[in-house]
């Protein structure tokens, strides 16, 4: 089973909580409601699963994110296990995000670049819980328990 590492900001205000997504890139997610994430990625082998978080955010944000780190733990998918981390932050929605190639449409001997995630948001806890892909609701949940 693949392994992946995120990390998700989140920022207090009163008793707000908003936290940060990606919108997920490329075009199986185009048009679908439920096509928000924390912001993740694949480990290496052996890599440690925090810098392989941090790592991955730059990637896929432009920015870096440092300071207090608090484990989500993870959560499974049909075809991975995700780490996560919440951290509070204020990344820009302004992304800089690195790209794939595929073969689009399908069975055309094309190949086409997409970013890996095309933009990002703030959302409050409630609004993030309705777009964000089901498999990683828990992630919110144990943010607001943790909180």
């Amino acid at each position: 089973m693949k392994v992946s590492a995120g990390i998700l900001p989140f920022q207090k205000k009163g008793n707000r909580l908003n936290v940060f997504l990606v919108h997920m890139g490329g075009p199986f997610w185009k048009n679908r409601v439920r096509s928000w994430s924390i912001v993740k990625g694949e480990t290496e082998e052996g890599e440690d699963l925090l810098a392989a978080a941090k790592r991955e955010f730059e990637e896929e944000t432009g920015e870096s994110v440092d300071g207090t780190f608090l484990s989500l733990g993870n959560v499974k998918t049909s075809n991975k296990i995700i780490h996560a981390w919440a951290i509070e932050a204020n990344p820009s929605t302004e992304i800089h995000s690195n790209t794939f190639e595929m073969e689009w449409p399908p069975r055309s001997g094309k190949m086409q670049s997409f970013p890996e995630v095309d933009r990002a948001a703030w959302f409050d806890i409630e609004r993030a819980k309705e777009t964000i892909v089901k498999s990683q609701i828990p992630l919110l949940e144990r943010l607001e328990e943790l909180l």
